[in-house]
């Protein structure tokens, strides 16, 4: 499968590469017209942002056990391009677009071959919970972790 495009520049330094994670598009990810139903690309980059945050030694389960820490969807804007229908193998991109003390703003795409599908991006805000049962509060994302996502 072709990789997609290269990433955009900023200035004159390159933006650092987007991660690309395979998903493949099952019966259960489509309507009936076996086209993927939309809100499944939620899903996809979801499957994306997890498999890129543990690549970068962030897993999530062990930012929860060691940290207390989740991260959670905030805010997500997406704008659909493409269909992709049964059998399709995507390309599903995560590429972080700024990091603040609480939160990330992260780009991410999904491609079949070098036809790109959809697009979001999506804003990620780090929190804590006191307890089982309790309120997540937001909390500043630990350096450790944001010298990985740089």
């Amino acid at each position: 499968m072709p990789a997609p495009p290269p990433t955009e520049t900023r200035g004159t330094a390159a933006a650092p590469a987007a991660f690309h994670h395979p998903v493949r598009v099952y019966w259960e990810d489509t309507d009936a017209g076996g086209v993927v139903y939309y809100a499944n690309y939620l899903k996809f980059f979801e499957r994306a942002r997890t498999e890129w945050l543990r690549a970068l030694g962030c897993g999530q389960q062990q930012l929860l056990d060691a940290e207390g820490l989740h991260f959670v969807v905030s805010e997500a804007t997406l704008r659909f391009v493409r269909a992709a229908r049964l059998d399709d193998l995507l390309a599903v991109t995560a590429q972080l677009r700024d990091a603040g003390r609480a939160s990330l703003r992260i780009a991410q795409q999904a491609w079949r071959g070098e036809l790109l599908l959809a697009e979001a991006e999506v804003r990620i805000g780090c929190a804590r919970a006191a307890g089982p049962g309790a309120e997540l509060r937001p909390c500043r994302i630990p350096e450790t972790v944001l010298s990985r996502l740089r």
